[in-house]
């Protein structure tokens, strides 16, 4: 191999890498499974043990969540690095979302039909994963259910808001889903991501318009490379 071709071979192979580290560093971002982590790289913290006033306000946000049907909404985005982006994030239960980042981000996430796509413009490489393998699909599901398949392993209240954490029963170490809802009336604004390497990521939520029908296409995700292959094979 000629020194020329090596560097060339050299730079694809860095770009890849790079690609891979932002699609997991987004995917871990928004609620996305660890694949590889094993369960006990997660810290075990204490059993939660709710009182009567925390299964109340469990069985409460339960209910909030079950008749969230859809909402609108700006979001802020907080990574473990501190790096920040913002854009526009549609909801819709059953399964569906999408977030839709401001530019110069080139990032896209759409969920929809039972899979979660993350699409990187400026790398032109999709990621597809079940939504049921990631924490976000807890808050997704036709009927939230806070325990069985569900775990909550913590409760707090600061003043005018509730914080609830948690896992999936079976798959602790795809991570802690934190919700946090400011309080009376009970409305959801924020929710943040523990992976088991311990770094969090944050999702706020502002200006937050609640109910609404949405276009289905928004929820759809087709492969620009699929017009470019279209483009490619005609004339």
């Amino acid at each position: 191999m000629t020194e020329g071709r090596a560097r060339r071979f050299a730079n694809r192979l860095g770009a890849r890498h790079v690609g891979a580290m932002r699609r997991r560093r987004l995917l871990s971002l928004l609620a996305l499974p660890l694949l590889a982590a094993p369960v006990a790289a997660m810290a075990q913290a204490p059993a939660f043990h709710p009182d009567a006033r925390d299964a109340a306000d469990i069985a409460r946000i339960q209910a909030y969540l079950n008749a969230l049907h859809s909402l609108k909404a700006h979001f802020l985005q907080v990574a473990p690095n501190g790096a920040v982006s913002e854009g526009t994030a549609w909801l819709e239960r059953p399964g569906r979302m999408r977030f839709q980042y401001d530019p110069p981000s080139p990032l896209l996430l759409v969920a929809g039909h039972g899979m979660l796509v993350f699409h990187d413009e400026k790398l032109n490489q999709t990621t597809n994963i079940p939504i049921a393998q990631t924490p976000l699909g807890i808050l997704l599901s036709d009927n939230v259910v806070l325990s069985g398949d569900v775990t909550v392993t913590g409760m707090q209240r600061l003043p005018g808001q509730i914080q609830l954490s948690l896992v999936r029963t079976a798959s602790p170490a795809d991570g802690t889903l934190t919700l946090v809802f400011s309080d009376d009336p009970l409305t959801l604004k924020q929710w943040s991501v523990l992976d088991a390497q311990r770094q969090e990521t944050r999702i706020t939520l502002y200006n937050v318009q609640l109910g609404g029908n949405f276009d289905a296409k928004l929820f759809d995700y087709v492969d620009p490379r699929f017009f470019q292959g279209s483009q490619g094979g005609g004339g």
